[in-house]
């Protein structure tokens, strides 16, 4: 049973814990900058082409270190607390609002970063804008239930990696095409499709994991 005061409630916990360990938010933007600090040392100057996807690539791994910690880092006591106290539609939409707000807050500060630092290449920003916000909201979704299935086994890593790539792969496709059009200024109309296609990936990732997270939960 979904709950909207247990919802905000999970929620402000995982707030204050990342506030606590602001370290690790902080890490992860330390590898955002460092990567494309480097990626322009290397390369100065590159085409749209190379520039749209170079960012979809920084944001993947930036995602999967920010995500991925969303179960792992719960220790079996607090699952169990928890679990006495909220249901699995609570814990798992509570994760989902956490991580979506997460990436869309670490992939608005990138894409500025990024833009500054490479020559911005974007001639319609705010289609840009939106590709990368559905972006974090895609990559947060999709791995914030990896990892709830990744959390219930030893080698957590390696599993998350193995489930996340089938559906990351035609994601990016997605989100690839969907920026690139934004950088070439084409009309709007013709990225709907991609549009369409990406917030129903979002639609289905959620109503699968508000369906399997239960099974989950009880183990």
């Amino acid at each position: 049973m979904v709950e909207t005061k247990t919802i905000k409630a999970l929620l402000l916990k995982d707030l204050l814990i990342e506030w606590r360990n602001k370290y690790s938010f902080n890490g992860i933007l330390l590898y955002v900058f460092s990567t494309v600090f480097i990626c322009y040392l290397s390369f100065k100057q590159i085409n749209p082409v190379v520039w749209n996807a170079l960012f979809w690539i920084i944001m993947l791994f930036a995602s999967v270190n920010a995500v991925a910690k969303s179960f792992m880092q719960e220790t079996k006591g607090r699952f169990l607390y928890m679990y006495t106290l909220s249901s699995a539609q609570n814990v798992i939409i509570s994760k989902i609002i956490y991580n979506s707000l997460l990436m869309i807050l670490l992939s608005s500060i990138s894409i500025i970063f990024y833009a500054l630092v490479f020559k911005n290449p974007i001639q319609d920003p705010l289609f840009y804008g939106i590709a990368v916000l559905l972006g974090g909201l895609s990559f947060s979704t999709i791995l914030t239930m990896v990892s709830a299935i990744a959390s219930k086994v030893n080698n957590n890593t390696t599993l998350m990696a193995i489930l996340s790539f089938p559906i990351m792969v035609p994601l990016l496709m997605l989100l690839i095409k969907f920026s690139k059009n934004a950088i070439d200024g084409l009309d709007r109309a013709v990225s709907y499709n991609e549009l369409i296609a990406i917030v129903m990936l979002n639609v289905i990732t959620i109503a699968v994991s508000l369906l399997l997270f239960p099974y989950i939960w009880r183990e």
